[in-house]
């Protein structure tokens, strides 16, 4: 039986890897983005314009999906942004600004996300989280993305604890550096032979959804290569 998918910030460089992802498996996919493109047709795909921002839209977008699916097996919460920032540039606005983009529009989303997966005492979910979130002792060129990101990992240790005991998981990603087009244009001096590709955390996302890996239950997932 497919599974029912939900994958926010569907139109990234990510979430449209994990979206044709799980799409190549024959599941149904929801896409949550920010304003929903006319020419998307592919059959088992869904998209919704869902300001991630507004947790009413966000809890009626999920309502919306399990009212037509009855369920909802997996959320793959892509959507954030990275922003550079030492001390001296790291004001109150540019905290509240990654603190949004990075964290908010995650917790709307998975919180009722969470709700429906523990009526069901199923499900999977993945927040996206960062090398600098893990560890914030080194950010200090990118202050307010750390701290925004940092929360991303308590808050998947407090869904795990509410979920204690039941078939439910929250997992964060947290990626090296990845390859993607921009990524090579701003470092053009660098290997990217060792960079992670959007295949490669997709498949591991996909792989962590799967019957052989329902036994796990590794939070944090580090998907580096060999960088």
């Amino acid at each position: 039986m497919s599974r029912v998918v939900v994958v926010s910030g569907a139109n990234g460089q990510l979430g449209s890897v994990v979206v044709q992802r799980f799409l190549d498996a024959g599941d149904l996919v929801v896409g949550l983005v920010r304003k929903s493109s006319s020419e998307i047709s592919v059959e088992g795909y869904i998209e919704m314009d869902v300001n991630l921002l507004d947790e009413t839209q966000c809890q009626e977008a999920i309502e919306r999906i399990v009212a037509g699916n009855g369920r909802l097996d997996v959320a793959v919460l892509t959507a954030g942004g990275f922003a550079m920032g030492d001390l001296d540039s790291t004001g109150s606005i540019a905290l509240e600004n990654q603190y949004n983009l990075n964290f908010v529009t995650a917790y709307n989303i998975a919180r009722p996300v969470l709700n429906q997966m523990i009526q069901q005492d199923k499900g999977r979910i993945f927040l996206i989280g960062s090398k600098a979130g893990l560890d914030v002792s080194k950010a200090k060129s990118t202050i307010a993305y750390a701290l925004a990101k940092s929360l991303v990992f308590r808050l998947a240790e407090i869904f795990n604890g509410i979920a204690k005991g039941k078939n439910i998981v929250t997992s964060v990603v947290v990626p090296s550096v990845i390859d993607t087009p921009q990524n090579r244009m701003d470092m053009p001096d660098a290997d990217f032979s060792g960079w992670v590709t959007t295949n490669q955390i997709a498949d591991n996302i996909f792989y962590y959804c799967s019957d052989e890996a329902d036994s796990l239950r590794f939070p944090v997932l580090h998907i580096y290569n060999r960088s």
